[in-house]
């Protein structure tokens, strides 16, 4: 059976031949059409209720584009393929810039569901024996939330490291817990569930695994610079089509479609939202 990871690949790849197409891109621009990237979560749901209608109010035309990683949707923002994507933190976007020199930018937070600590084996986080195995997110920047929920419990203890972007297992300087820490693709976290003691999964990939975050053994407390934002190439952060997307989200009619919703119960939302 063909995995549900190769079939999202596949569609992404046929998604941005499409995009690249000059006869469709000249046809979308006359009309007015608005092309933005997701990957599996609730970002595309957030957007289709709640920015979606004021957009198409303005006249756009809004067409949605999935790609199965956060690199091929920076990719398609990069090459001018999308207007935006929307699926990734502050602290994932400036490595990304780092490492590709590029000049991606966020311009608007956007709700996010938290990390969690999840099994399917255990029912509690006391069940924890020496010898347990506990994926974790095998790129640094997300590793690092991993390992702090880890250490939040009391399972291990790590060395202050400021730089996210450094942190590796070797920043593990105590393991009272005695578990078995196993990196792996943040994609593949959902299905190593069967494979695992515990798995730390990234927020939008429970939730398009079909987990919900009441299920989590253990949810980190999320700071600002890791809540989801809608990111566009710098020099289109001044575009008409930019400040209509900001505007949506920042809106009252998008905070209400959102705090109605039990769907977003629990999600860290953003810094201006009403506290």
């Amino acid at each position: 059976m063909i995995n549900r990871l190769v079939i999202q690949t596949l569609f992404s790849t046929i998604a941005l031949f499409a995009l690249q197409s000059p006869a469709v891109r000249a046809a979308d621009n006359a009309a007015h059409v608005l092309r933005v990237g997701f990957v599996p979560g609730p970002y595309a749901d957030e957007f289709r209720e709640g920015v979606e209608p004021q957009l198409k109010r303005k006249g756009y035309i809004i067409r949605y584009v999935n790609f199965s990683t956060g690199l091929e949707a920076n990719q398609a923002v990069w090459h001018g393929e999308i207007a935006a994507d929307v699926m990734q933190h502050s602290v994932y976007l400036k490595a990304y810039n780092d490492r590709n020199g590029t000049d991606l930018v966020g311009v608007v937070q956007v709700p996010t569901p938290p990390m969690g600590l999840y099994s399917t084996r255990h029912h509690s986080l006391s069940e924890v024996k020496a010898g347990a195995t506990v994926a974790v997110p095998n790129d640094p920047v997300n590793l690092e939330r991993a390992l702090k929920i880890l250490q939040a419990i009391g399972w291990i203890r790590i060395r202050e490291n400021p730089n996210p972007v450094d942190v590796s297992e070797r920043d593990v300087v105590a393991n009272p817990a005695g578990i078995r820490i196993v990196p792996l693709e943040t994609a593949q976290a959902p299905r190593a569930l069967e494979d695992v003691d515990f798995a730390a999964i990234q927020g939008n990939f429970a939730i398009s695994s079909g987990h919900r975050l009441t299920e989590a053994l253990a949810l980190e407390q999320m700071r600002s610079p890791y809540v989801n934002q809608v990111v566009v190439k710098s020099a289109n952060r001044g575009s008409q089509e930019t400040a209509d997307i900001v505007a949506a989200y920042r809106s009252e009619e998008f905070r209400a479609a959102i705090l109605r919703n039990e769907t977003y119960k629990g999600y860290r939302l953003p810094d201006y939202f009403p506290h």
